[in-house]
């Protein structure tokens, strides 16, 4: 899945074969859902920055705060067994959980990025 950005928001790049179309959503949105297609990169493009503005324009109209992708706060579910040894490793790194965590995190997603 490739994908677009624009003013901070990201979004997906997908094909529809049935359709014989591109599309795509707006990635990281909290219960808004914003979508655009078009029938070329370049197309789908001016689609996702029309419906980022749109969206913008929308809130700013509404006098209302627009919502922003991914907050930063992520919440994870783990044993308690798992819980107790990265509290551990990160007492013995000399670090908090969150950065413990951050920094792991972090490590995984440049392997992945190559």
């Amino acid at each position: 899945m490739g994908t677009l950005k624009y003013k901070g928001y990201t979004g997906s790049v997908e094909y529809s074969d049935e359709d014989k179309c591109l599309y795509g959503k707006v990635l990281g949105l909290n219960k808004v859902y914003i979508t655009y297609e078009g029938d070329s990169i370049p197309e789908l493009q001016e689609d996702f920055e029309g419906a980022i503005d749109t969206y913008l324009q929308g809130c700013a109209e509404r006098g209302v705060a627009p919502s922003k992708p991914y907050s930063g706060r992520f919440v994870i579910r783990m044993s308690s067994d798992l819980h107790s040894k990265v509290a551990m490793a990160a007492a013995e790194s000399g670090t908090t959980i969150n950065d413990f965590i951050n920094r792991v995190v972090s490590r995984e997603v440049e392997m992945v990025k190559g």
